[in-house]
């Protein structure tokens, strides 16, 4: 089974046993960016990684925003169900941005990233933001990844949602619906692309947009349904 949730910012109740308790060995769980374990390379944070890199489960995870891109990309690059990955540890990946995935039967295309308020650049370490959008050529090679399959594909991950999502989003409050280039590229790619289910975390939110567009933040569900199993 593939589940998926939202924004886990270093919060490591979110991914207790006690939490995941409803996951088998070999099951896969993706969770939508700003992971927040891959921070601050102290013992402390080895240690959570090596633990959470044992379980009998796979934890992976695409990059968001509040991320330390520098300690990130200092992890092997592998291989993982046909897509390339930063191991982590063990059973813990990092799904890295335009890449497709077969995992349980389903093809899950991957893009992380997205755009901070210029107030919210902060150096993390010796570290300075500016990684978190998506190079031009990352979004290439995610376009030549869909091109392969024609555009069609089970789940889509991102940390982002499609511009006129986030904009529907946005409707009943004070924050202003601002869009950045990558919403615009997923707005296309949701025009061109067929899929099932598209899953993002950048909202904070818990809610079904549509059929096949779901917010995810603290719920936790099935990749191929999107119901919620916590």
């Amino acid at each position: 089974m593939v589940y998926v949730t939202g924004d886990t910012h270093g919060d490591i109740s979110r991914l207790s046993p006690s939490a995941l308790k409803f996951m088998e060995p070999g099951d896969t769980l993706i969770i939508c960016g700003d992971f927040g374990f891959v921070w601050d390379n102290s013992k402390r944070e080895d240690k959570i990684l090596r633990s959470l890199g044992k379980r009998r489960y796979n934890i992976c995870f695409i990059d968001g925003t509040h991320e330390n891109f520098g300690l990130l990309d200092r992890y092997p690059v592998t291989k993982f169900n046909g897509g390339k990955v930063h191991r982590i540890s063990g059973n813990l990946y990092h799904l890295m941005r335009g890449q497709l995935y077969r995992i349980d039967g389903m093809s899950i295309f991957t893009m992380g990233g997205g755009e901070l308020p210029d107030a919210e650049y902060v150096e993390v370490g010796d570290e300075l933001g500016g990684a978190e959008l998506p190079s031009r050529d990352e979004l290439l090679s995610g376009v030549g990844v869909m091109e392969l399959v024609d555009y069609n594909v089970d789940v889509i991950v991102t940390h982002e949602p499609p511009a006129k999502t986030r904009e529907f989003l946005l409707l009943n409050t004070k924050e202003e619906a601002k869009v950045s280039a990558l919403n615009t590229f997923f707005d296309e790619l949701s025009r061109q692309c067929t899929y099932k289910k598209w899953y993002f975390g950048s909202m904070h939110v818990d809610k079904f947009i549509s059929s096949n567009q779901i917010a995810l933040y603290k719920n936790i569900v099935d990749a191929k349904t999107g119901m919620k199993v916590k």
